[in-house]
């Protein structure tokens, strides 16, 4: 009797020891994500967040972001500043460390996207109908150009048109929503600018504006047409890498899985840009890539550019004053 019992009384055991390794997975599935505020500039520079969304590379680290849509550096680094956000992509470079100069931590950098005339981001362009009259930088003296939204863009603007001799007075610019950039060229609001893509593809690919020059940060700005100019980034906010380490290590990580996949898979990459910037579909294609980098898996020579595009900064008033880019760099 007492055998029986005891042979009883295992298998229930058994039984049990067995839910217990058959619940345990399902358990681990079912735990809440953690939650992470995103802002995001839908513009291709912002590519590795919408791989490492739509391919589920945050939702396989328990990652569920919540996104906000946000037009440029200021709405990003206000959002950064009252907690309205944890993580920017993108941001403006310039305008993070303008931030940062103020409130220390604002927007550390964990990932960059360098710019120059491989990797086409900004350049300037010109109405289709002055292309012929506008050959080079210099030829838009006299002409009303229109720029990318804040302060670093407009200034970077007008830093390069003074590396080729233009001065305030000798042009007129404004700045104008990206998503107006298109428009404007079309009804002729503006002679040409300082855009960014995709509304230069779709510029061109609409016929209405030809590119003058692309490139022009890494050019004029740093000294060569293949410097790496790391205008923009993905940052995180100094509470969010504080309050949560492990969420924010787990977010870096789904946005470096991202960049692997762009780097090993470019076409397939930018079908990303359709649905989630102002890309239409038959473009998408052709739109240029960036040169996407974790800033751990920077080189001594790239963080120096990084250092020199800083420095421009503080020389023409974006970022108020000399600093060290290190310190506003995070690695995971």
């Amino acid at each position: 009797m007492r055998r029986m019992i005891w042979n009883f009384q295992r298998l229930i055991l058994a039984a049990v020891c067995t839910a217990l390794l058959v619940a345990s997975p399902a358990s681990a599935q079912d735990k809440v994500p953690d939650k992470v505020k995103v802002g995001v500039f839908p513009i291709s520079s912002s590519l590795p967040y919408f791989v490492a969304l739509d391919l589920g590379y945050f939702k396989e680290l328990n990652i569920e972001p919540e996104t906000s849509t946000l037009m440029g550096g200021p709405p990003n680094v206000a959002a950064l500043m009252t907690n309205q956000i944890e993580v920017s992509a993108v941001l403006v470079t310039l305008e993070g460390l303008n931030a940062d100069a103020k409130k220390p931590g604002v927007a550390m950098y964990v990932a960059m996207h360098s710019q120059n005339v491989t990797y086409k981001m900004e350049q300037f362009v010109v109405r289709s109908g002055l292309a012929d009259k506008v050959k080079t930088l210099a030829d838009f003296k006299g002409l009303k150009l229109m720029s990318a939204p804040g302060p670093a863009n407009v200034n970077t603007a007008k830093g390069i048109l003074a590396k080729v001799g233009l001065k305030d007075g000798d042009y007129t610019i404004d700045q104008l929503d990206m998503g107006q950039h298109v428009n404007a060229m079309k009804a002729g609001t503006f002679d040409g600018g300082y855009t960014l893509e995709p509304s230069a593809t779709i510029m061109h690919n609409l016929g209405v504006a030809d590119t003058v020059e692309a490139g022009v940060i890494a050019k004029y700005i740093l000294g060569s047409p293949d410097a790496d100019a790391y205008a923009a980034g993905c940052a995180f906010s100094t509470e969010f890498i504080n309050s949560r380490p492990d969420v924010a290590k787990r977010f870096a990580q789904g946005w470096g899985k991202a960049i692997d996949y762009i780097r090993a898979n470019p076409e397939a990459a930018r079908k990303y840009l359709a649905k989630n910037t102002m890309t239409p579909d038959n473009i998408v294609d052709t739109v240029p890539m960036l040169g996407y980098i974790m800033v751990k898996d920077m080189s001594e020579k790239q963080l120096g550019y990084l250092q020199t595009f800083a420095d421009f900064g503080q020389q023409i008033g974006v970022v108020p004053e000399k600093i060290d880019v290190k310190q506003d760099l995070k690695s995971f």
